[in-house]
């Protein structure tokens, strides 16, 4: 898949490398030439521009993306300026960068729905969320052991998680299912999630379900393909 990240501070930089080390084509975009030099070996492609130039921006491959990371942190103001011109240009999936309650009023407001904070972990947690559609959040917790937020797969809609077996098939835990709503909040389309309860094995997966599963990464793998 291919990915444009705008920003190339610790967060962009995070994210970039580690979206090239999981086989994604990365292209990092930055106005200083010193962070693009010192990447181009550990990044699919850098670029240095200036993010806010329409002309310069457009150049970009941008309608082959899977999504742009506006990733600029330190300039609030280019930050917004470029999330604007890559809403003006029609990109459909925009991932925003927070580092203040009025920035995220303003990517609110611009319909930006997707966005991240600004902690090193976020990069890696945003890079495996692209590396994988089907996985909504993540959170590593030992070397080997993580906590995966997943849509129900298709395989297992309807089903009881007795049904499933998890656990004896892929030594995956799940903890718990979320159910998930989109409502109206001072005219913003806002996203809320409900957890069930602790998971038993009565539980029916549905679809547009979320499943908070506990195991190694390579067996949740398995079990979302």
């Amino acid at each position: 898949m291919k990915y444009v990240i705008f920003g190339l501070g610790n967060f962009g930089k995070s994210l970039a490398i580690r979206l090239t080390e999981l086989g994604h084509e990365a292209i990092g975009v930055d106005n200083n030439m010193t962070k693009v030099e010192q990447l181009k070996e550990k990044i699919t492609h850098t670029v240095c521009m200036d993010c806010t130039d329409k002309s310069a921006v457009s150049s970009l491959p941008l309608k082959d993306a899977d999504a742009v990371i506006v990733a600029i942190g330190e300039d609030e103001a280019s930050s917004l300026l470029t999330t604007a011109l890559l809403k003006q240009l029609g990109m459909k999936r925009i991932i925003g960068r927070v580092v203040s309650e009025l920035q995220l009023t303003v990517l609110e407001a611009m319909q930006i729905d997707e966005y991240v904070l600004p902690e090193e972990e976020s990069a890696e947690r945003l890079a495996m969320r692209l590396d994988n559609s089907g996985i909504v959040d993540s959170f590593k917790i030992s070397e080997r052991y993580s906590i995966i937020e997943t849509k129900v797969p298709k395989k297992y809609i309807g089903m009881s998680l007795a049904q499933a077996d998890f656990t004896k098939r892929y030594q995956v835990i799940v903890l718990t299912v979320l159910t998930v709503s989109k409502a109206s909040e001072n005219g913003l389309i806002k996203t809320f999630t409900k957890a069930s309860g602790i998971a038993t094995p009565d539980t029916i997966m549905h679809e547009d379900e979320v499943l908070v599963l506990f195991g190694e990464m390579k067996d949740i793998e398995k079990l979302m393909h």
